[in-house]
């Protein structure tokens, strides 16, 4: 295994020396790209530094600059070093059209990569695709990345809500059959999505409830689903929200088996906001699409901690942490497959010709005609305080499509770090 890291880390030092010749992809010249220099591209994001959604999410953009500083310090992309520059936006939408104007129109920045939040988010599509930027990987699971035709410029990176919900659906069909399941919600097209997923397998839920993040509160929708008897409830939530559930439940004396999206299920994250009350969450099933953490024997574990140890400050090494550099992995990979002479339409041809290789269980989806991220979900499980995968990967759509188990792909790139052609 020793000698599997060393590969690794020797193949992404290759990816990140990257090639000497152009690479394909760009149209134009490099010479007039906002953000692009001989030596340098600048990529920008919005991020929950503050906020209600702070818990966890903040670890993400160190995470991913971290990666970035690891890749500029082995060379950079074509001789390019990569500056990320991040804008707090609170998870508040008013926020994010402010600051991706200003890394827009004042940081002159290439693209907007991996910027947070399905409420957030939605707000900026038409401003970016007006001003022409590539907008790389968002995260959040919405459908409304996956819109080629409308926003040619917007690619997703999480598996989408739907995809989830059914994955996780098809879970709760196959082991609590005849229990009666409900749902809550975050009040936006995260919760609307996940819901529209569950309800694809098992028709409709016994009863359904929603929150909003400026209100930190859900006593009176546990309340309810109490009443209503509810044996599983599933959750479309943010970590906070996964906290207050689940502690506001236990307050209450409810005890249904929690079912929860992936973007609010790290136990590291959720278990650090419910304190001394975090046994709770044994037991708790979820989903992911990148390696766990505590896979000590994964390469990309392995690399990722040395990275983090090296460029982040050796911060506490969680799955935000992984998300962060997987999606600093992704961009380095469509950096270097787009050429040399870097273009925002060379980078967005790059990421739909796809071909990407990395840490994830299931395929990218990226296509001329899917602007989607990831593809599906394993399964996991809270036992001992640590999230466990069991079960094998499953593969879907957002539509009527087939839960399908998928055999993982391979976890190591190519022996010279470039993906395929």
């Amino acid at each position: 295994m020793k000698r599997t890291a060393t590969a690794l880390l020797a193949a992404v030092v290759l990816l990140a020396a990257g090639c000497s010749d152009d690479g394909g992809g760009g149209t134009g010249s490099s010479a007039d790209v906002p953000g692009v220099t001989d030596s340098e591209v600048v990529v920008g994001t919005h991020m929950p530094m503050t906020g209600p959604a702070a818990a966890g999410y903040s670890k993400i953009s160190p995470a991913t600059k971290a990666y970035f500083d690891f890749v500029n310090a082995n060379g950079g992309i074509h001789g390019r070093k990569i500056t990320y520059k991040v804008k707090d936006d609170g998870y508040n939408p008013a926020n994010t059209q402010t600051v991706v104007r200003e890394l827009v129109l004042q940081d002159k920045v290439f693209a907007i990569l991996n910027g947070l939040g399905t409420p957030t988010h939605t707000g900026v599509l038409d401003f970016l695709k007006t001003n022409r930027v590539p907008d790389l990987f968002v995260a959040s699971g919405s459908r409304s990345w996956n819109q080629p035709d409308k926003y040619p410029g917007t690619f997703g990176f999480n598996p989408d809500y739907t995809v989830e919900g059914k994955i996780l659906a098809t879970y709760v069909k196959e082991n609590h059959a005849g229990k009666k399941v409900c749902f809550l919600g975050q009040d936006d097209d995260f919760g609307r999505d996940s819901l529209a997923g569950i309800e694809k397998i098992l028709g409709a839920v016994v009863a359904k409830e929603s929150y909003v993040t400026s209100n930190p509160n859900v006593g009176p929708q546990m309340g309810n689903l109490k009443s209503a008897g509810c044996e599983v409830v599933m959750l479309a939530t943010v970590p906070g929200f996964t906290a207050l559930s689940i502690g506001t439940a236990a307050k209450i004396a409810f005890k249904p088996q929690f079912v929860v999206s992936n973007v609010g299920s790290d136990p590291t994250t959720v278990g650090k906001a419910l304190g001394a009350a975090a046994p709770l969450l044994e037991g708790v099933v979820a989903a992911n699409y990148l390696p766990l953490t505590t896979d000590e024997a994964n390469p990309w574990i392995q690399l990722y901690k040395k990275v983090n140890t090296e460029y982040n400050g050796n911060a506490e090494f969680d799955n935000n942490i992984v998300y962060g550099m997987s999606v600093a992995y992704l961009f380095v990979q469509a950096l270097q497959s787009a050429g040399k002479d870097l273009t925002r339409d060379g980078i967005i041809q790059a990421v739909q010709k796809n071909g990407f290789q990395g840490p994830g269980l299931v395929p990218l989806r990226f296509s001329a005609t899917d602007h989607s991220g990831y593809g599906g979900q394993q399964l996991t499980k809270v036992e001992g305080g640590k999230a466990v995968f069991f079960g094998t990967p499953y593969t879907t759509d957002d539509g009527d499509g087939p839960v399908a188990p998928h055999q993982p792909q391979a976890v190591t790139p190519p022996q010279n770090g470039v993906p395929a052609a």
